[in-house]
């Protein structure tokens, strides 16, 4: 008997104690191969070598392309492009996951699955995925998958459907290696990282939650520092630490390593993280915060002169704004804007699709996807950096802002271009980096359902009394920080804003429009520090509806708040400017194809 209770106990040894084996061989294994692979590379001429024993990061490596086919989408019966599948990242959002991959998925994506494994690595789960975007200039992708379930991993797979047999979960100590990795959540990441080169210097720009930063102000850059790396940080290998010499909200920027800043081509796809050091402390620095940024580099192949950029340009970030985007670009490229920058937060109705509409008629208009959410000011910071390269003015406004151009009897009649014309006069000035107008919030006019002709037309009615102002800058004058209040960028030394006359040029915000609409409007805000319209505080912000509270529930005379003043210049200058003269139409009332 005490022969067959040792035999029993030899094989329990067998099958327990091999695994932590394993496992323990794996990750030496991961460390080692990383570690060849690098010789391999600062070996080659691909990775040039100075005398001076520094060298220059150009491999882009993730510990998840070293996971097996069955893990990452590639194996027999398997859908083309999910073969050589690798999430380079992902980061848990308040209501899904968003997974970073490193090549471009292209439609259709309906057949590719979030695989989920609980947290014993005994059940697997597959869901389809919410939605996938082109990202980084389509050269990557993004997988929004649904939260995982209850005890189960965030670090969530993909899977093209496709293939025989069940779903097996093999290689448990792979799968254990994988479900140790970091997945940060949305209040303590790193998420973008930008290469900055305007020909004199170059840095790097950080974009990053979790630190916490006073909103509208400039921070002590002492205080922060940035770390480079060929993998991910928990591996903690090849790391390069530089000081940061501007930061501001959720923006750093830091100076590169020599090495990378000797060959900039070098740059893309090096992994950036951001600490909080004590200088006053020698040795007293945080750990940096999980990322999952990589130096992108933009634009490099469309750095302009200054006589060939584009005199007017306009940046906007939206969130399921499809309906009101045909009319306010239409109008406004006929006021002369010439590019367009759409920062798409998550939408889910048809705004690609009237971008491509749009662009059939040359209206060049690129859209980005911005999957960080309440992250406005940092969005416009990401697309101030790509916009200078390209435009000599940038305006800054939301799809229902429309600038109009008042007129009386006797004066200037404003016609096609007339915004452009109005930024050019400043396109030389030695002083002047940006014009403000003010706004007015008009109301539902009056109105129980969208006006078919469009805002312009239909909303007549608002408050008296102008609210805040919006902005147009010269890109290339923004401060270091790129600090800015959505409204309005801090400027370089020496520069200054001007006040443009309410008599010359105004906007008008049709902020408060039918309940449908604005109820839609009311889910969410996409700025960093605006309360949320659900939240229980800050009731008296002028960023939320009156009298309306946190519940969007409709109030008996909706219909006719916000109503002071009748103002129907915008809508007669849209008339007779922009309609048909047979018909009537506008151009945006049809559709262009």
């Amino acid at each position: 008997m005490d022969s067959e209770q040792r035999r029993k106990r030899k094989q329990q040894g067998r099958i327990y104690r091999p695994a932590c084996a394993k496992l323990l061989l794996v990750r030496s294994l991961t460390v080692c191969l990383s570690f060849l692979v690098f010789l391999l590379f600062i070996s080659s001429d691909r990775l040039p070598i100075r005398r001076d024993g520094s060298f220059h990061p150009v491999l882009r490596t993730s510990t998840m392309s070293l996971l097996p086919a069955f893990l990452t989408g590639g194996g027999g019966g398997g859908v083309s492009q999910y073969q050589n599948l690798v999430v380079e990242g992902r980061v848990l959002l308040p209501d899904h996951l968003v997974l970073i991959v490193s090549s471009k998925l292209t439609p259709p994506t309906d057949n590719l699955d979030c695989v989920y494994y609980d947290n014993m690595l005994e059940r697997v789960v597959l869901k389809p995925v919410i939605s996938v975007d082109g990202y980084h200039q389509q050269l990557k992708s993004i997988v929004r998958c649904h939260l995982p379930p209850l005890n189960f991993s965030a670090s969530v797979n993909l899977r093209g459907r496709g293939r025989s047999g069940d779903v097996v979960v093999e290689r448990r100590e792979w799968l254990l290696w994988l479900n140790q990795s970091v997945v940060p959540s949305w209040n303590k990441v790193v998420y973008e990282a930008v290469l900055d080169s305007n020909g004199y210097t170059s840095n790097v720009v950080v974009f990053a939650k979790g630190l916490n930063l006073r909103p509208h102000r400039e921070a002590d850059a002492r205080k922060f520092r940035c770390h480079f790396s060929l993998t991910d940080f928990d591996q903690g290998l090849f790391v390069f630490n530089t000081r940061a010499i501007a930061a501001a909200q959720e923006v750093f920027r830091c100076l590169l390593p020599p090495s990378i800043l000797n060959n900039l081509d070098k740059a893309k796809d090096i992994r950036v993280s951001v600490s909080r050091v004590d200088y006053n402390v020698e040795g007293a620095d945080g750990a940096p915060l999980p990322s999952v940024a990589k130096v992108q580099i933009i634009n490099s192949h469309e750095h302009k002169s200054n006589t060939g950029k584009y005199e007017l340009c306009a940046c906007t970030m939206l969130w399921n704004q499809a309906s009101f985007l045909r009319e306010w670009i239409i109008y406004h490229a006929w006021l002369g804007v010439e590019r367009w920058f759409i920062y798409d937060n998550n939408s889910d109705d048809e705004v690609q699709e009237v971008i491509d509409e749009l662009n059939l008629h040359k209206y060049n208009i690129t859209r980005h996807a911005w999957p960080w959410v309440k992250t406005q000011e940092a969005g416009f910071s990401h697309c101030a950096l790509r916009a200078k390269h390209e435009c000599k003015w940038l305006g800054f406004f939301d799809v229902d802002e429309f600038f109009y151009f008042p007129h009386g009897r006797g004066r200037y009649k404003p016609g096609p271009n007339s915004l452009r014309a109005l930024v050019k006069k400043y396109s030389d000035s030695p002083k002047i980096a940006e014009l403000r107008t003010v706004c007015h919030s008009y109301g539902p006019s009056g109105l129980t359902s969208p006006p078919s002709k469009g805002v312009t037309v239909g909303y007549t009615c608002r408050l008296e009394a102008p609210e805040r102002h919006k902005s147009v800058v010269r890109p290339e004058l923004l401060h270091t920080t790129l600090l800015n209040a959505v409204h309005h960028f801090k400027l370089r030394d020496g520069y200054k804003y001007l006040n443009v006359r309410e008599s010359k040029v105004l906007v008008n915000h049709y902020k408060y429009q039918v309940w449908d609409s604005f109820k839609a409007k009311f889910f969410r805000r996409v700025s960093t520090y605006v309360t949320n319209w659900q939240e229980d505080h800050n009731k008296g912000s002028k960023d939320r509806a009156p009298g309306l509270g946190t519940e969007a529930t409709e109030p008996p005379d909706w219909r006719l708040r916000f109503c002071e003043v009748w103002d129907t210049g915008l809508k007669h200058f849209v008339m007779a400017n922009l309609a048909d003269s047979t018909s009537g139409f506008l151009p945006w009332e049809r559709s262009l194809a």
